[in-house]
């Protein structure tokens, strides 16, 4: 018999932009999660680019999880708590030497992504997941 495997957990959302101006823009997006890669969490920008195509973000599921209720993380990637009139959302800023984006994500979405995560990879688990062997084939490959 072979052991069942964790399937991978991804939700389509609607983002939106925080704009200088307040008015925001929709941005759909992915959130998703790979029990291959139990410690992060991917995020996946369906906006317009130059070239069409989609832009990613990778970050610890914990930063997501500690964002729910206090701010989390430094640099790259930051999440807190945003109260607004449009609801509890959760605030995600990114940034690059592209540039800075701030987006509000609805907490509930976020709720119910990191729940359906940990029913595929219980948090403490997560080791048990790592294919450390490929994981390091891999990285020797790309030399």
């Amino acid at each position: 018999m072979s052991a069942i495997r964790p399937t991978t957990v991804e939700v389509e959302t609607s983002l939106r932009l925080v704009t200088p101006d307040a008015m925001g823009l929709p941005v759909r997006a992915s959130l998703r999660f790979d029990p291959e890669d139990p410690y992060a969490v991917h995020v996946l920008f369906h906006a317009e680019s130059a070239t069409g195509e989609p832009v990613g973000w990778s970050f610890a599921r914990e930063l997501l999880v500690t964002g729910l209720d206090e701010p989390a993380g430094i640099g790259d990637v930051r999440v807190w708590p945003w109260a607004s009139a449009r609801g509890d959302l959760i605030a995600l800023a990114l940034s690059s030497p592209d540039g800075n984006a701030l987006f509000e994500v609805p907490r509930s979405v976020l709720v119910r992504f990191l729940r359906r995560t940990y029913i595929a990879v219980p948090r403490g688990r997560e080791s048990e997941h790592l294919d450390v062997d490929t994981a390091v084939t891999r990285l020797l490959a790309e030399r």
